[in-house]
């Protein structure tokens, strides 16, 4: 009979190894280390929770009187876990996990610290249906001729995408607030930043944010540009909280950034500026063209199911959507107040604007991926699409600065919809997700967590 194997016991030791049992002996600030059982016989899992990126020794004993090096473990961003298991001809094992300020050199590689690709991913020259390279879609790409899209610079502006350090106290990057599995939109009403404070309006998703034919960004249109908006949120005092000094100070001190930086700009300099670029040319890439609305496109919908199809015609016909939500982006070419309150709480575009004919307008989101991105509005006040749909069907409020779209007589249109047809409309938003989108490796998250 074989002889089972004995479950391994670990031994959590936390100690600094250069200043002894001082007073000065301290754990980096923030950090946590939990080790916990799995499923697995004989299987522990060991996770690091450590803000400021930290290098750890890992050691191993079997009777708890002899240690051994086992591995240095450098955290990237923020965090990184890594299976533990009773070594070959052990009964058991011990592990204990050491933080030695000797360790701290504050560099990693990049084949350490991110899981890229040996050569960079296609953001250059993606392939593009036929519905995309019309003269009026092609008309709508923001991108500057001084910052086109490439390679590498997409690359490195999705490094810092992704990168936590963008933030005064690392805890808080881009991607926070603009998740992939949701579109690159937030899914709380309101995100949080880097001091677990709220936003004062929903994030936006930013799906095809490259075929925006205004090129302002922001709920208010603030930003004149995408190169512009990027800076703003790393700058915001409840965001990220970093001035632009010290966000290229903080970039600088990565050794790993200086290749990115050499293959996107010819050289390793840091400078605001690039950093721009780089985040711009990144959030351009992400374009949405394989929903089922995009395969569909070619056949005259013959994918579609017949309350698909219903709800197509009736957001074109009936329902007016694409009034404000045209083309194959499903993206205005203006601003709009779209009723929701009388008086706005939230002047939007008429704060930045101080005129009166400016009050309760704000940026019209693309509806790609829009079953991904809720809440909705500006305020995030709707959950679900349904109650998107009863709103514009049912509740707009009157207001002087009403959408001509959305009046008739100077009075609110009432589209009188049935619930089938609701529930048709709603069916036909579904079939703009792209489902490739929210997994794509080259959008996704690019550090080293381990496991």
């Amino acid at each position: 009979m074989k002889k089972p194997v004995a479950r391994f016991h670990l031994v959590l030791l936390l100690v600094n190894l250069a200043g002894g049992a001082s007073m000065e002996a301290q754990l980096p600030a923030d950090s946590h280390v939990d080790f916990s059982p799995l499923s697995e016989n004989g299987f522990m899992r060991i996770a690091i929770a450590d803000p400021g990126n930290h290098t750890w020794n890992l050691q191993v004993s079997h009777d708890l009187i002899f240690w051994y090096e086992f591995e240095t473990i450098t955290v990237h961003n923020g965090r990184f876990a890594k299976k533990l298991h009773v070594l070959e001809n052990a009964p058991r094992s011990f592990y204990r996990l050491n933080f030695d300020h000797v360790l701290q050199t504050g560099e990693s590689s990049l084949n350490q610290a991110l899981a890229l690709p040996p050569t960079p991913d296609n953001y250059a020259l993606p392939s593009l249906p036929a519905h995309f390279l019309t003269p009026q879609v092609l008309a709508q790409d923001n991108t500057p001729t001084h910052n086109p899209v490439t390679d590498h610079g997409a690359t490195l502006g999705r490094v810092l995408f992704y990168d936590k350090r963008l933030s005064a106290n690392n805890t808080i990057s881009c991607a926070s607030c603009h998740q992939q599995e949701h579109g690159f939109s937030d899914p709380r009403q309101f995100s949080i930043g880097f001091q677990g404070e709220e936003t004062d309006r929903n994030s936006m998703g930013l799906t095809n944010a490259k075929y925006y034919e205004r090129g302002h960004f922001f709920w208010d249109e603030r930003s004149q540009t995408l190169e512009e908006q990027v800076l703003e949120p790393i700058q915001n005092e409840v965001e990220m909280g970093l001035t632009l000094d010290e966000l290229v100070t903080k970039v600088s001190a990565e050794r790993y950034y200086a290749e990115l930086f050499t293959s996107s700009f010819g050289d390793a300099v840091v400078t605001s500026e690039r950093i721009s670029l780089a985040l711009a040319q990144f959030i351009r890439s992400i374009i949405s063209t394989e929903s089922k609305f995009d395969l569909g496109r070619s056949s005259n919908f013959s994918n579609f199911t017949p309350q698909e199809n219903q709800g197509r015609r009736i957001f074109n016909g009936q329902g007016r959507c694409d009034d404000c939500h045209g083309t194959e982006n499903f993206v205005s070419e203006n601003v709009f107040n779209n009723g929701l309150e009388n008086p706005y709480t939230d002047p939007g575009v008429g704060a930045i604007t101080r005129r009166q004919q400016d009050r309760g307008k704000f940026k019209t989101p693309s509806l790609r991926n829009i079953a991904l991105t809720g809440p909705y509005m500006h305020d995030g006040r709707f959950k679900t699409l349904e109650e998107v749909v009863e709103f514009y069907d049912s509740q707009v409020v009157s207001h002087p600065n009403l959408a001509p779209q959305l009046r008739n007589n100077n009075r609110p249109i009432r589209l009188n919809l049935s619930e089938a047809e609701k529930r048709a409309l709603v069916a036909f938003l579904n079939t703009l997700t792209d489902p490739n989108l929210t997994t794509d490796p080259k959008y996704s998250d690019p550090f080293n967590y381990g496991e």
